[in-house]
């Protein structure tokens, strides 16, 4: 898990994919219109890196949030 040839799909993309379709049902289910709208923007971005259309990082985005290793600035 976690290489990426080329172009080619990565197994852990297509499950999360897959991961991220089904919680987005859940949550439209529940009525919870705002949290299945972020699932959504996720499952797009998903396919997007799937497809070749969005890189797999992006680059000195400051995207680091939440990541082992990466320290977060809080306020006091």
């Amino acid at each position: 898990m976690g290489e990426h040839s080329g172009g080619g799909r990565s197994d852990a993309l297509d499950y999360m994919q897959a991961m991220l379709g089904q919680l987005r049902t859940m949550a439209l289910a529940e009525r919870c219109d705002l949290l299945a709208y972020m699932i959504e923007m996720a499952y797009l971005e998903a396919s997007d890196i799937i497809r070749g259309d969005q890189p797999y990082r992006l680059q000195g985005s400051g995207m680091g949030l939440g990541v082992p290793g990466k320290k977060r600035d809080r306020a006091s």
